[in-house]
């Protein structure tokens, strides 16, 4: 039997781990995963020399700059995201192409503002849905919209970070040949085993509403930004799959399904956990951030069948810890 070489980049991240574990369970792949230890990404003369060498039927990055704040308050950091978000991506999309191999990149949905949805500059049809919302700040029985963005929707990035996805998203385009750009959103699953990675959503609020039991105190979630979760281990065979089934190459959107707050997901969480704990919604503006973020950012998955509730990964996922 052949085996086809896959080389994962950042294969210590969360989503990193997931594609390492899905790919190796498969006979029919042979696995080459990289960290920082392996090939430090940033210097791209060396890795092209590195991936060369390796000549691997599919590269997969899933390295990425994440610290949205930090981003927007430094130059330094700025910098940074750029050579890791923009740069790098593209780096990779020609080494790619010149081995003709399949390259897969990830992005956001902070590439997009919140606002209504254009295509060409025109305002796209069908881009609202409407939500029924109850809170402390809005009545019980209030309907508001919330944007839905398709793939081929135009990006206006509010922030830094966003704008650095965005400009990867065009450099994979410009120098790839058989590329997808899988946009994801608030990411969650197995903690990451590289230093200094963010930890997702769910671990944290863990963590918070314990506390606020034993203090006997409220959780603030922030009830005014509305988008999609994404399980990692469900992000990574749905990418095994989009590779298998020879997808067109292209934009592809791949998040859970339930659209929901932070302080929707938070007592979806405290649910399943069986924690007495008292969630109480706040407005953005309660937990004030350097980078703006968009109040509706649901990613619509007009290519593929939308993954299961994140309500049910997230049951698997607290399973497993």
């Amino acid at each position: 039997m052949t085996t086809k070489t896959v080389l994962i980049l950042g294969a210590k991240g969360m989503l990193g781990q997931a594609l390492v574990e899905v790919f190796r369970d498969d006979a029919r792949y042979s696995v080459i995963a990289w960290d920082r230890e392996e090939c430090d990404v940033t210097d791209t003369t060396m890795l092209s020399q590195a991936i060369a060498q390796l000549w691997p039927d599919i590269i997969i990055n899933a390295t990425a700059y994440n610290a949205v704040d930090a981003c927007e308050e430094s130059d330094e950091e700025y910098a940074k995201a750029k050579k890791l978000n923009t740069e790098v991506p593209g780096a990779l999309a020609r080494n790619a192409a010149q081995l003709q191999a399949t390259f897969v990149h990830y992005s956001t949905d902070y590439v997009f503002d919140g606002e209504r949805p254009t295509v060409n500059g025109r305002p796209a049809p069908g881009c609202c849905e409407q939500k029924c919302k109850g809170c402390q700040y809005r009545g019980p029985e209030e309907t508001i919209p919330y944007r839905a963005y398709q793939e081929i929707d135009d990006p206006r990035p509010l922030s830094r970070y966003g704008q650095t996805k965005y400009e990867g998203e065009k450099q994979v385009a410009k120098n790839g040949s058989h590329y997808y750009i899988i946009r994801l959103s608030k990411l969650f699953g197995a903690p990451a085993r590289a230093e200094g990675a963010k930890r997702s959503f769910f671990d944290v609020m863990r963590e918070v509403g314990e506390k606020a039991q034993r203090d006997g105190t409220c959780v603030k979630a922030v009830d005014g930004e509305i988008s999609c979760f994404t399980y990692a281990p469900d992000l990574a065979a749905e990418t095994k799959t989009i590779i298998e089934d020879e997808e067109p190459r292209g934009i592809y959107h791949v998040v859970n399904d339930g659209p929901c707050t932070w302080y929707e997901a938070a007592k979806e969480l405290y649910k399943i956990l069986k924690m007495d704990v008292c969630v109480k919604p706040v407005p953005p503006s309660a937990f004030p951030r350097p980078a703006q973020r968009p109040s509706s950012s649901v990613l619509r998955t007009t290519k593929r069948a939308p993954l299961r509730d994140y309500r049910d990964a997230l049951k698997e996922y607290l399973m497993k810890k």
